[in-house]
C-alpha cells in the first residue's frame, strides 16, 4: 500500500507513526523540530489521513506497509518512533525486521493486549452518528458530538478527520467501517517471541495508564536494553500535552539535539 506522508529536512532518516484515529498533522510540529537534524518522514498509516482505505487492519498488514514505504522510498535502516497504535505497529515491525532499525522509540504504549475503552468506541460512534446532510460548517458538525464526546480537547482531535469533499459537503478522511471492524486488533498485543537487542525508549504520559510497572517483564522479554522514562503531567496524548519535553527526550536518546522552542521548563 502506498501511504501518503509528509517530510522534513534531510539526514538520517527517522519515521514518525500516529496513533489511533491520529494523521501525519499531528506530529508536523515535532518532526519539524527533528527536521534540523534528521531527515523525517510521517506518514498516514492506512485507512487514515490521506492513505488508502482497506478493509484489513491489523499490526501486521501495517508492518507490511512500512516496510513496502521504506523500499519506495530507498531506506535501508531507520530510526523510528509510534505512538499508540504506531507504537505497536512500530513494535512489530522492529521485531519483523530488526535489520531496518536503527534505535526505536514507543510514546506510551506496551506490548501487552489491552481491554476495549470507552473513549475509542465513543470516537467512532460520534463520527459515524454524525448526520453530513444537515450541516454546513465544522461548528455544526462538532456540535452533534457534543453529547458523545463531551471533552472538548478530544472532539478536537476527531475532527482533525473532518475534510470538505466538495463545496457543500464534509466527511471524514477515517475508513471508519474498518477501523470499527477490526478494533479487536488494534487493542491486541504484539505476539512474537522475537527480541530486538538495539536501543529502545519507552516513554510513558504521567496520567496515562497505558504503561505500568506490570509491564516491564514483557517489555524486557522482546526489548532487553529497553529503558522507561515518565513525563509527568501528560496524559497519553503526550505529543500534545508535552511537545518540549517529547522533544528533550527524543534528543537525549536519538544522540542529536533537536529544535526546541522555548518554554520555561528547565
Amino acid at each position: 500500500m502506498k501511504l501518503f506522508y509528509r517530510h522534513f529536512g534531510e539526514g538520517q532518516p527517522l519515521i514518525i507513526l500516529h496513533g489511533i484515529f491520529g494523521i501525519s498533522d499531528n506530529w508536523v510540529t515535532l518532526g519539524k523540530r527533528l527536521a534540523e537534524k534528521f531527515s523525517v518522514y510521517i506518514p498516514d498509516m492506512r485507512n487514515h489521513g490521506q492513505s488508502p482505505h482497506s478493509p484489513t487492519f491489523n499490526y501486521l498488514a501495517m508492518s507490511d506497509d512500512l516496510l513496502e514505504f521504506m523500499e519506495d522510498h530507498q531506506i535501508e535502516k531507520s530510526l523510528l518512533i509510534g505512538h499508540s497504535m504506531g507504537g505497536k505497529v512500530a513494535m512489530t515491525f522492529t521485531l519483523e525486521h530488526p535489520e531496518k532499525v536503527e534505535k526505536l522509540v514507543i510514546v506510551d504504549i506496551s506490548p501487552r493486549k489491552y481491554p476495549g475503552r470507552n473513549v475509542h468506541f465513543d470516537m467512532i460512534s460520534a463520527m459515524m452518528a454524525v448526520d453530513f446532510d444537515s450541516v454546513t460548517t465544522r461548528d455544526e458538525v462538532e456540535r452533534q458530538m457534543e453529547l458523545s464526546i463531551p471533552d472538548k480537547r478530544i472532539r478536537l482531535f476527531v475532527m482533525k478527520n473532518l475534510y470538505r469533499k466538495t463545496k457543500h459537503a464534509f466527511d471524514w478522511r477515517l475508513n471508519l467501517p474498518a477501523i470499527s471492524t477490526n478494533m479487536d486488533y488494534v487493542f491486541d498485543g504484539v505476539n512474537s517471541d522475537a527480541e530486538f537487542n538495539g536501543p529502545v525508549l519507552f516513554i510513558k504520559g504521567g496520567k496515562s495508564d497505558y504503561i505500568s510497572a506490570e509491564d516491564l517483564p514483557l517489555i524486557h522479554k522482546n526489548f532487553p536494553t529497553a529503558r522507561v522514562q515518565t513525563i509527568a503531567g501528560a496524559s497519553h496524548w503526550v505529543h500534545a500535552d508535552s511537545p518540549t519535553e517529547l522533544c528533550r527526550l527524543f534528543s537525549q536518546f536519538l544522540g542529536k539535539e533537536c529544535t526546541v522552542a522555548d518554554s520555561g521548563i528547565e
